[in-house]
């Protein structure tokens, strides 16, 4: 299945957009500020979660938050609705049906690479992990709802901690739940790194070892029982604290590269660039038996013409639809016909798409 048809309405500065799709490359250039990542925004809203700006739903409407929007795709015959009604959540509709967000997983998998990004491996492990299961994610569908099933059980568990409950019979169900959930997440999160590695193709890009780092002492632990056990025996520094200060949640993404085996931390800023690029290539390369969308929002600003070039090259050979922005045509240039092309321009607060080939 393709992501065949997209259409917008009162999305950020679309009032209206209508694009009918194939499986060429999409590259989108206009200046800053007229609404090309806002397409990239609306395509990465077809993912569950809050999309690749991590914005409310009332802060993505056109009109402001006492306006509404909405997303319509179709996947092959397959129609996907994504409402968000003034004052209200958005809603998901598959087939005409409602449905949970995580339902979303299942159809179609969307990977991304925004600018802010780029600080990755100087930011925090917290970034870090989003990151991390937002590639997870699109490798193992269950992983939200094991996210969601770990996140309701420890936040009633914090809440104990700081009621400072210490009757031990209050907590054993929670902890053998965050024991279940948390090891399923870590499964998951080995998993997908092994995947990514292995779909790792170096050159221009470098492959890279990932590892997850265990952060606050056990995040890297795939034992259930084991997990449970040591929630137990940290619960009097937990209740010193008042919340659970190790666990899965604390998961941090480690990743060296190259002969020396460089920390991505220590690297230049060229080269922590080229593996993310790598990392998201991968991840893509690795889903290739699924639909995926590949969003890539100004990507190619700091990259020489021989790496466009042989990223351009690598991209034309994904099993993926990617949708690519920058500020000029020029940057597309070694696409030549294997992409389509369109300008975006804006006034008056108003985004329209020209030229679509």
């Amino acid at each position: 299945m393709t992501l065949d048809h997209l259409s917008l309405a009162q999305f950020r500065s679309w009032p209206r957009l209508d694009l009918t799709l194939d499986r060429r490359p999409v590259a989108i250039f206009g200046p800053n500020g007229s609404g090309k990542t806002n397409i990239l925004e609306a395509l990465s809203m077809l993912a569950p979660g809050r999309g690749l700006r991590g914005a409310a739903a009332p802060d993505q409407a056109r009109q402001g938050r006492d306006a509404g929007w909405r997303i319509q795709a179709q996947i092959g015959s397959r129609p996907i609705q994504i409402t968000a009604p003034p004052g209200q959540p958005r809603s998901v509709a598959i087939d005409d049906k409602p449905v949970p967000q995580t339902a979303l997983a299942r159809l179609l998998r969307v990977v991304w690479l925004v600018p802010a990004m780029d600080r990755l491996w100087m930011d925090s492990p917290e970034t870090r992990r989003r990151f991390l299961d937002r590639m997870t994610l699109s490798l193992f569908p269950d992983h939200a709802d094991l996210a969601l099933g770990y996140d309701k059980a420890m936040r009633e568990r914090n809440r104990l901690l700081k009621d400072q409950i210490s009757d031990p019979g209050w907590y054993r169900a929670l902890e053998s739940q965050m024991g279940e959930s948390g090891a399923a997440l870590t499964r998951n999160r080995l998993a997908a790194l092994d995947a990514i590695m292995a779909a790792q193709e170096g050159g221009d890009f470098p492959a890279a070892m990932l590892t997850l780092l265990p952060g606050e002492g056990f995040a890297d632990d795939p034992d259930p029982d084991s997990i449970s056990a040591r929630l137990s025996q940290m619960r009097p520094r937990d209740l010193a604290a008042g919340r659970s200060l190790s666990g899965p949640h604390r998961a941090d993404l480690g990743a060296c590269w190259g002969p020396q085996n460089m920390p991505a931390a220590l690297s230049s800023t060229g080269e922590q660039k080229a593996l993310l690029l790598s990392m998201i290539l991968a991840n893509a390369r690795a889903l290739s038996d699924q639909p995926v969308l590949l969003l890539l929002d100004e990507v190619a600003a700091h990259l020489d013409a021989d790496r466009r070039a042989a990223l351009y090259d690598r991209i034309a050979a994904l099993p993926a639809q990617s949708f690519l922005t920058g500020t000029g045509p020029e940057l597309f240039d070694s696409f030549g016909a294997r992409a389509r092309q369109f300008s975006v321009t804006k006034a008056e607060g108003i985004s329209v798409a020209e030229g679509v080939t």
